[in-house]
């Protein structure tokens, strides 16, 4: 049983398929909810550590001084040879702690767009099944350069920085794999007013429309876990 600690910055930004595929591997699941003010767990009592994500930005620290304990933690985790994922907020997140530069991107991404898959992604342990092209979720308007000693794993049109990977267990993805249709929902009615023109915004009803590749990314978010779980077993 692994002990799985997530960071929750927004509550309408939950773990989705993440927490389907713990409780059905009978693993531990428990949070911090930073908008609760909640605590910071013991580094020594967890071993992976899920980043979400939210629509803070990870420089906002005079808006939101929780970013500060929370980048502090995220290094030690890394330090201590945790397991980390980082998902949007949570791979700008990582990417910052790991000496990278998180910036606004050129573009705004919202909606069902293509990502495409390094050369390097399929040498990893990790990301070697990802396929060479998926349409996934984002949701996402800054973006950061690929930090040292990490892997590329993809990019999109608008945004190169979409996924890395640190020592075959620290993932980032820019993008939503884990997202539900109830999340994607959500996400859509608490932050419609960024749903604006732009050529890389979908409307509402483009977004509803794209919730058939769930299957899909569900799938391949569990192939991404199941071979986190086999690396660290």
């Amino acid at each position: 049983m692994l002990k799985i600690h997530w960071f929750q910055h927004v509550p309408f930004e939950g773990l989705g398929k993440i927490e389907e595929w713990s409780q059905q591997k009978n693993h531990r699941l428990d949070c911090t909810r930073f908008h609760r003010k909640d605590p910071l767990p013991d580094i020594h009592a967890i071993d992976w550590l899920v980043v979400m994500g939210g629509p803070m930005n990870i420089y906002e620290e005079d808006r939101y001084p929780w970013l500060h304990e929370e980048k502090e933690f995220l290094k030690k985790a890394i330090d201590a040879g945790k397991t980390v994922i980082g998902i949007c907020l949570g791979a700008q997140l990582i990417a910052d702690v790991l000496g990278s530069r998180v910036y606004a991107g050129p573009q705004k991404e919202i909606g069902w767009f293509p990502i495409h898959k390094s050369a390097a992604a399929g040498k990893t342990s990790i990301f070697k099944d990802l396929p060479d092209t998926l349409e996934v979720f984002h949701w996402h308007g800054d973006t950061f350069d690929l930090p040292s000693g990490c892997v590329h794993i993809a990019e999109s049109k608008a945004c190169r920085s979409q996924a890395f990977l640190y020592e075959e267990r620290v993932a980032g993805l820019q993008f939503h794999l884990e997202m539900t249709r109830e999340g994607i929902e959500e996400i859509v009615f608490k932050c419609r007013q960024e749903l604006v023109n732009g050529p890389f915004i979908q409307s509402a009803e483009e977004i509803a429309a794209g919730t058939e590749r769930l299957k899909e990314t569900h799938r391949i978010m569990e192939g991404i876990l199941n071979r986190l779980e086999k690396r660290r077993a």
